[in-house]
């Protein structure tokens, strides 16, 4: 595992990191209300009157809330508490019209689990859950769309999240990236969370703390907001890191404090003195029953889960033959690996998988698609590596053939058939394609059979030039060799 070190004149110092990562999860209304979740509506549309904080509104629980975050905590491989039980924590805000937040603070729904990622050196680490809870989102505060005044759209105010929160496992920029990554990965396959960082729907606190390296203390750490890129996590870290090393080389002190991270600067600033647990005035929600689950109810929803991304990862490299490499990329997205998955159906998947990496992103990459957007199906992928692997067409024919089905959406059969693009396999008509190449070009036979073994490639491009393409490579190689 490739170690990140901050090495200065000093010394060399060691970066403690864990994040809290807010998911939106996906239900069609709130977690205490019947008001839609439907994202880029009209300020204020979607509010009910419990969102509003109304007087004498009571909040009813949300159970495909529930259910959502009962799937997620399996899919993070943590327990499933079959108790939890609901608190208020109390804070001011303009965007919160209660004056509090309902969530779980002592029992919640999810205890510790652990997420296996991938790092680019080819190494896997496991990193540590320490909970999951379900709450309520707040509203949202717009500051710029006049000088003096903010305005409040609540339309989020309500929203069911769950608040994910790791262990101080991290040690650089690149295990935090990975793990978001993968964490993005895991709520997609499961539909518990879109993932969507731009629209707000997936958020990062993330907490930064440095030491000495090879030492086991744990200092003083500082909470970043509200993140929301993957790139910005890794930057925010990194930053932080060095702000951290920079006071503590200088004879300062790093105090608890909420920061937020400046993309345009890189730099993190100064929010407020951090608050404490009991600075919200946490006390049980005297509105809901504490939840419980049964045994049977958890059963059932393990038994009910897709394949996640480990798993079918594992079954792509063991039994379709593919690197762990191609089956991380390719499993990194359900969309990505069911697309793969119809398309290596009963096709050599190894080769699918290369066009499908290459030739095939480039195109949606160049096109601006996503892979359900694209103009070539699955089936039609699959079906062009199957006309390579017959012989019915070269591989060089084949990026031809790929060209006019990203225009046109074409089978790779009709194609070939309406363009006269078969492969000529017949020995005979190729054996005359060789002897002309051969008695055009006496100085360059002469110059082969002198020693000058190169020539081969070229006397190969000759023949496939003459053919348009058509001709069997290997039938082409096998004749030149026989004949010079």
């Amino acid at each position: 595992m490739s170690e990140y070190v901050i090495e200065t004149a000093k010394g060399k110092w060691e970066l403690i990191c864990g994040l809290e990562i807010h998911c939106q999860i996906i239900s069609k209304s709130k977690m205490y209300s019947g008001a839609s979740t439907e994202y880029g509506a009209d300020p204020n549309e979607h509010v009910s009157f419990i969102d509003a904080g109304m007087p004498g509104m009571l909040p009813t629980l949300n159970m495909e809330c529930v259910h959502q975050a009962v799937k997620t905590g399996l899919g993070l491989n943590a327990k499933i508490n079959k108790y939890s039980a609901f608190a208020r924590k109390n804070y001011f805000y303009a965007d919160l019209p209660q004056g509090y937040q309902i969530t779980q603070f002592q029992y919640p729904i999810v205890g510790e689990g652990k997420v296996s990622i991938d790092l680019e050196d080819g190494t896997t680490k496991d990193i540590g859950i320490e909970r999951m809870h379900i709450e309520q989102d707040a509203g949202k505060s717009i500051h710029d769309l006049d000088p003096k005044k903010t305005f409040i759209d609540l339309n989020r105010a309500g929203v069911g999240l769950m608040e994910i929160v790791t262990k101080p496992d991290f040690r650089s920029p690149e295990e935090a990236g990975a793990f978001l990554k993968k964490l993005r990965s895991i709520v997609r396959y499961l539909g518990t969370c879109d993932g969507n960082m731009d629209e707000g729907s997936m958020r990062c606190d993330v907490n930064v703390s440095v030491r000495p390296y090879g030492s086991d203390e744990l200092r003083c750490r500082c909470e970043m907001k509200n993140v929301n890129s993957v790139k910005f996590v890794m930057q925010t870290i990194e930053n932080e890191a060095k702000r951290h090393v920079e006071v503590y080389e200088n004879g300062g002190t790093i105090e608890q404090e909420t920061r937020k991270f400046d993309p345009t600067t890189g730099q993190t600033e100064l929010l407020r003195k951090k608050e404490y647990a009991h600075d919200y005035r946490y006390f049980p929600e005297p509105d809901l029953l504490p939840l419980m689950l049964s045994d049977e109810y958890i059963e059932q929803t393990k038994k009910d889960l897709v394949e996640l991304p480990d798993a079918k990862k594992a079954r792509f490299v063991n039994e379709l033959g593919l690197t762990k490499y191609d089956a991380m990329v390719i499993c990194e997205n359900k969309e990505t690996a069911d697309f793969f998955e119809k398309a290596a159906q009963g096709q050599d998947a190894k080769k699918v998988a290369n066009w499908l990496m290459g030739d095939f992103f480039a195109m949606l990459n160049k096109k601006g698609l996503s892979i359900q957007e694209s103009p070539i199906s699955a089936q039609n992928l699959g079906a062009l590596v199957g006309l390579i692997t017959k012989n019915v067409i070269s591989g060089k024919i084949a990026k031809d053939v790929f060209e006019i089905m990203a225009e046109t959406g074409e089978s790779p059969e009709k194609i070939v058939e309406e363009k006269g693009l078969k492969q000529v396999t017949d020995t005979g008509a190729i054996e005359a394609i060789v002897d002309k190449v051969l008695a055009d070009n006496p100085d360059n036979v002469a110059a082969y059979r002198g020693g000058k073994q190169g020539l081969m490639g070229w006397f190969v491009g000759q023949v496939m030039k003459q053919s348009q393409g058509k001709a069997n490579p290997a039938v082409v190689n096998e004749l030149l060799k026989k004949k010079l």
